[in-house]
């Protein structure tokens, strides 16, 4: 192993363990305030939240450092009602005929259909594109490693900072997304991977009476 590519980590902060469990307890507190919306009010959120959030989900770890992701942001109208367009076009196809009943059946206490206004009313979406491969000047391509899991790390700290921020989000995944190329002009390297609906919460906001899993339900301690 060569050292020299190796630094101190001099940006580690020790804590004790009694401001470690606040510090702990206070983050679970933090994050599971956050839901989920689908109504957004059109309202103009500074750019430098999105920007310092974007930041923060670039330091995710990645699959030999490769940070596969790319984070298209898009505020125009025009751009948006085109992704909008095509998405409800995506998603009539998917709620009439692809999706199986037990899907179905599975989304209908969240009372979503086809239509999708917030891809139009946010003021922000952040589609998150997974490189599956580098390509080199010279025509060569080089691999990206463990791709999916590290664009979702990534996507994940989005989510958590834009939140932290104090803006709600959803998460939008039309089936298939090949579109979101075509629109964005992005490579054919690049994969959708989701749409990241952001912005401020429509007043009084209403989101399901659903309930997150107990820690015995998630966790198993040995």
């Amino acid at each position: 192993m060569n050292r020299n590519t190796f630094i101190p980590y001099s940006s580690y902060i020790k804590y004790t363990q009694e401001e470690m469990i606040k510090r702990s307890q206070e983050f679970y507190e933090e994050v599971n305030r956050r839901r989920t919306i689908r109504e957004f009010l059109n309202r103009e959120v500074p750019k430098e939240i999105i920007e310092n959030c974007i930041k923060a989900a670039g330091t995710a770890p990645s699959g030999a450092n490769m940070q596969p992701w790319k984070f298209v942001v898009v505020e125009s109208p025009e751009i948006k009602k085109k992704i909008r367009i095509a998405a409800e076009e995506e998603e009539r196809e998917f709620y009439n005929s692809k999706a199986p009943q037990e899907w179905l059946d599975a989304l209908a206490p969240l009372g979503t259909d086809e239509h999708k206004p917030f891809l139009e009313t946010a003021p922000y979406l952040i589609v998150i594109f997974e490189s599956k491969y580098e390509p080199l000047p010279d025509g060569r391509k080089v691999k990206q490693y463990y791709t999916k899991e590290s664009v979702g790390i990534a996507t994940g700290i989005l989510i958590t900072a834009l939140h932290h921020a104090g803006l709600a989000t959803l998460t939008h995944t039309p089936s298939p997304m090949n579109f979101l190329n075509e629109i964005l002009e992005r490579p054919a390297n690049e994969k959708p991977y989701l749409i990241l609906v952001a912005g401020y919460p429509e007043e009084n906001v209403m989101v399901p009476d659903i309930k997150r899993k107990e820690l015995d339900e998630i966790a198993i301690f040995y």
